[in-house]
């Protein structure tokens, strides 16, 4: 097992720009890509590192390959391709680590085919939004071989403040998709019950008061996310409402291919991608407040 020296980095979002930021301070070589116009240009101008001639050059170049995208099917044509892709000249014994959310059985798949190439895979999702990201205070939920998890180590620590080893590979997006899916139903329920409540004739106040003491006890999107929003219609949590759908879906999803009973996700994901189709994709995911909030009376 060799140490990591040279990182290459797929994916410089919202997200994934101060998290290579972070690798490139702690010391590691960066070869990067974006598909989108002049965001490589702007990360090597303030942080250093290469742009990348192309992904096949840095899949040939680094220990180690991190990528940052949308969904898993774009993490597999980075991968694999078709077309230019960093399997095609990644070293044996080199890893893959995927910190996009990911469907986890889309993932294991796809390290099976790593895997018979020699190359070595971690699903390393984040959790804690771009105000994390540029902190370093991201919390990871890890899945793959341990000893793959151990020598990503250093890079991980570099980004965020807690590494949760889940299981193995597909563990950690199973994971990350499943914390989204509790936090995504209970804020969607708190808003249906404020909804439920404000017709009855109960102050928002008094609820989530009620809600936090008696009902719920500590509950993050109640504290974090609903209280807030009552108070000021206008506050955003950086979240798109797109984002927030896509992993909800992406539980329901895995629940349906193992064949598990699972009717709350299923529900859940059909509400998200709603609100989404509603309001829009990139509005901030608060706004799923509206389904229940803006219901004509009857």
């Amino acid at each position: 097992m060799t140490d990591i020296r040279t990182v290459g980095f797929v994916g410089l979002g919202k997200m994934g720009f101060p998290m290579a930021g972070h690798l490139a301070r702690a010391g590691f070589e960066l070869v990067v890509a974006d598909a989108a116009a002049g965001v490589v240009d702007k990360f090597v101008a303030e942080h250093g590192g290469s742009a990348a001639p192309s992904l096949a050059t840095m899949g040939g170049a680094a220990d180690v390959v991190v990528t940052m995208l949308p969904t898993g099917a774009v993490v597999r044509q980075v991968a694999l391709g078709p077309g230019d892709c960093i399997a095609d000249d990644m070293s044996k014994g080199a890893v893959m680590v995927d910190m996009s959310t990911s469907n986890p059985v889309d993932t294991r798949t796809l390290g099976e085919a790593l895997a018979a190439r020699g190359i070595g895979m971690v699903d390393a999702p984040v959790a804690g939004g771009v105000v994390f990201a540029t902190d370093a205070t991201l919390s990871i939920t890890a899945g793959g071989d341990p000893g793959d998890i151990d020598r990503c180590q250093p890079l991980f620590e570099a980004m965020a403040r807690e590494v949760i080893h889940c299981g193995p590979l597909g563990a950690g997006h199973a994971m990350k998709a499943l914390n989204n899916f509790v936090n995504a139903s209970a804020l969607i329920t708190a808003f249906e019950a404020l909804a439920i409540g404000q017709r009855f004739g109960l102050e928002p106040d008094v609820m989530l008061d009620c809600m936090t003491t008696a009902a719920t006890g500590r509950n993050n999107p109640i504290e974090k996310k609903v209280k807030p929003y009552i108070a000021d219609p206008e506050h955003v949590t950086g979240m798109a409402l797109a984002l927030l759908a896509k992993d909800v879906g992406i539980a329901a999803d895995t629940a349906k291919s193992l064949g598990a009973f699972a009717p709350i996700a299923e529900l859940c994901s059909a509400l998200w991608h709603d609100a989404a189709k509603k309001f829009g994709g990139d509005r901030d995911q608060i706004d799923v407040a509206r389904l229940w909030l803006e219901r004509p009376e009857d």
